[in-house]
């Protein structure tokens, strides 16, 4: 496994993480535990969930997943970097969302006893909250570091310019700040090269990339309809967005089939080849999806490669894929 720092923060976490979004909804918790015992035998250390993972609103079921696995011991939480997130609806109260002082309060307790854990390793905020200033924020946060309940926070769907107004906000308090962002980013999906990664890059923030296969499209789906089997972008939205692109996700697959590689590898591999990106978020629904996400690391692109794959799937930028405010205008 290979290991990078988490953005400028001196903690080392490895290059993939361990998604836990189907825990308990997709996937058994006998299964997820398998899957977690096989993440730590591969080296995988970075764990993401989130209060709001799991079947029911305010349940956290995810979180008790994790919790449980943690309580069979076997220095399992000392071996994990653990990463959660707060801001979804936890109940139906007026309350019980968003980033206000007593959300935040109320939501750290309750993910900590749901993860049988006294301290969670990077706190993520799920969404950014715009009715709740960023002084409530930061208060909030450094009560949770001098208690000892939270080592890092993160950020999750920020503009770059949220990303900016925290730190600013939190050097103004002499505080670390976010030390991550965590954003939908893929080859189908490059919108974060705009604005947010050159912010992130800015302030130090690792980004941590989630829907990194563009909900499977950029697994070999075309391969996988050939043989027959049942593909998520089959369905619902995932079937409307594959029609438009399936022009560029055929010309994908066949430079995949040209240079050896399993589409799923090559799309994560391309992000690990990005400035700035700490490591894409895997969820493997079986611990058999997780062996095969570390072909991944073993996979380099040359400069060819990855010129086709910036013309099958151009970044949104019309100035020659450069950042904001280049990207158009001068």
């Amino acid at each position: 496994m290979e290991y990078t720092r988490l953005g400028r923060s001196g903690l080392s976490v490895s290059r993939l993480v361990l998604g836990t979004m189907n825990f308990g909804s997709r996937t058994s918790e006998e299964d997820s535990h398998a899957i977690m015992d096989r993440a730590h035998e591969y080296g995988i250390n970075f764990f993401d969930t989130a209060d709001s993972y799991g079947a029911q609103q305010g349940e956290g079921l995810t979180e008790q997943i994790l919790g449980r696995w943690f309580a069979q011991g076997g220095g399992r939480r000392d071996k994990t970097i653990l990463a959660t997130k707060a801001y979804q609806p936890t109940g139906d109260g007026p309350n019980e969302n968003g980033l206000s002082a007593l959300h935040i309060r109320r939501a750290v307790d309750a993910s900590l006893k749901r993860l049988q854990t006294d301290y969670i390793d990077l706190y993520q905020m799920h969404h950014i909250d715009r009715n709740t200033p960023w002084e409530e924020i930061w208060e909030a946060f450094s009560v949770l570091r001098q208690q000892g309940k939270v080592l890092y926070f993160g950020s999750s769907n920020f503009a770059g310019w949220h990303i900016a107004q925290a730190q600013e906000a939190a050097r103004s308090r002499h505080f670390l700040g976010l030390v991550t962002e965590q954003s939908i980013y893929n080859l189908m999906t490059r919108w974060a090269e705009l604005e947010v990664l050159p912010a992130a890059r800015h302030y130090g923030l690792g980004v941590i990339p989630y829907s990194p296969l563009q909900g499977g499209m950029l697994s070999g789906v075309l391969r996988k309809q050939r043989e027959g089997l049942a593909v998520r972008s089959g369905s619902g939205i995932w079937a409307a967005a594959f029609a438009e692109q399936r022009e560029a996700v055929e010309a994908y697959e066949k430079l995949c089939a040209e240079i050896g590689q399993d589409p799923a590898h090559v799309g994560l591999a391309w992000l690990l080849a990005q400035d700035g990106v700490t490591g894409p978020i895997v969820g493997p629904r079986t611990a058999e999806q997780l062996d095969g996400t570390l072909r991944a690391l073993q996979i380099t692109l040359d400069g060819d490669t990855l010129a086709k794959l910036d013309e099958i799937f151009p970044s949104p930028a019309p100035n020659g894929a450069k950042p904001a405010p280049e990207a158009y205008a001068w």
